[in-house]
């Protein structure tokens, strides 16, 4: 252990800058190796510590609690290395490969499920030699990506039961949601593949649908933004479930004066699931949103609660969709259902709630124009872009009809 930190501190010393692409890319090649070879020794420790009950040591239950707690590893990455132990016991070929560096800690949890007890029986009674599978399923690895081998593994596993019933689809379905200090949510899951076709679809149409020009958005990104959109588009339908009689919103708790203050910091507002925002993203909330006072005393207890308030009311959404049709941004084009109801100067500040002082944003360009960007309609009732530095975005002469 005390010459792999010496290496350790030899690599970390080194000047990364200086290589040659070259030499970069054949050292990274070099590098995910040997870190399949410390992840086959990790997986291996941890097997042997999970046998040994070694957690009992440090009072804890389990290997893999103890992970999580003493190696600061999320629970769904800590089961999967117990998993992976426990699968390397029943796969020598594998733990092999796996050791050698040339399988990597994500094809072990590929090729894990192979060697449940339940499967090992059943390949056992059809006569199918559970060697030469584990010798296969290494091959396979070391020269194949993650997506062909386990298109290889799931086909095993459904001819090891091919008249059996089949399987409810929601014990392949899962999704963590984890929420981090600032309110960003990290997502974790996987969905079996009907599951995972309906979504992908629905995913895909809004991508298609929503390509603005000069988009360098990457496709993570994109599919992002349209997750995103799906929820927005559900919650604005009115039609989800209703939860102890309040119909599901989003909620963001600020201060009156924070709202009105431009100068209020990052973090002035508070999300119904304890994340924080700016005060300018809660004014972009209520651009288009409903705003309930609620009265506190001195320490923070409610006294009363006002009524809700919707800012824009139907009739004015449905003035400001006849005129603009889509997001107005220079170059978007989003549709009118995906859009908020954008204040050009904020009812906070002492706009009005008029059709003269609305605009048409999807949800990523009001957000632009909440933090630098600005949208204005000159006399002639043609709409402009300005970047934050008041230069304005011009993407052609309108077409002549």
């Amino acid at each position: 252990m005390g010459e792999l930190q010496s290496a350790l501190d030899a690599l970390a010393a080194e000047d990364v800058q200086g290589r040659t692409p070259r030499q970069n890319l054949d050292e990274i090649a070099v590098l995910l190796e040997a870190r399949n070879r410390i992840d086959a020794q990790l997986t291996r420790r941890v097997r042997a510590a999970e046998l040994q009950q070694a957690p009992e040591e440090d009072g804890q239950k389990s290997m893999r609690s103890w992970l999580r707690g003493h190696g600061r590893i999320t629970s769904a990455a800590a089961g999967q290395l117990v998993r992976n132990g426990r699968a390397l016991g029943c796969l020598p070929a594998v733990e092999a490969a796996f050791a050698m560096g040339a399988v990597t800690a994500d094809q072990v949890a590929v090729i894990a499920p192979v060697a449940k007890a339940d499967r090992q029986a059943a390949a056992l009674e059809q006569g199918i030699d559970l060697a030469a599978v584990d010798r296969t399923f290494a091959a396979v690895a070391a020269e194949h990506r993650v997506e062909e081998l386990s298109r290889l593994v799931h086909h095993y596993l459904a001819l090891l039961d091919p008249d059996g019933p089949e399987p409810d689809p929601t014990d392949e379905r899962s999704l963590t949601l984890s929420t981090l200090s600032d309110g960003t949510v990290v997502l974790r899951g996987q969905l079996d593949a009907v599951g995972g076709e309906k979504l992908l679809t629905a995913l895909e149409a809004i991508v298609q649908a929503d390509r603005p020009k000069g988009d360098r958005r990457t496709r993570a990104q994109q599919n992002a933004d349209a997750l995103v959109q799906l929820a927005d588009n559900q919650l604005a339908s009115g039609g989800l479930p209703i939860l102890r009689t309040v119909k599901p919103n989003v909620v963001v708790t600020i201060r009156d004066g924070d709202l009105a203050d431009r100068g209020a910091g990052r973090a002035a507002a508070t999300t119904g699931f304890g994340g924080l925002v700016s005060a300018e993203t809660a004014r972009m909330l209520a651009c288009d949103g409903s705003i309930t006072p609620v009265r506190i005393d001195e320490h923070g207890m409610p006294l009363n609660v006002g009524r809700t308030k919707r800012v824009v009311p139907p009739h004015l959404r449905k003035a400001v969709e006849l005129r603009d049709q889509t997001c107005i941004f220079a170059g978007c084009g989003a549709p009118k259902y995906w859009c908020d109801v954008h204040h050009l100067i904020h009812w906070i500040f002492g706009g009005e709630t008029s059709l003269e002082n609305s605009a048409l944003l999807c949800e990523r360009h009001h957000t632009k124009v909440h933090h630098g960007f600005r949208v204005e309609r000159d006399p002639g009732g043609r709409w402009r872009t300005f970047r934050p530095d008041g230069s304005e975005i011009v993407i052609g002469a309108p077409l002549l009809i």
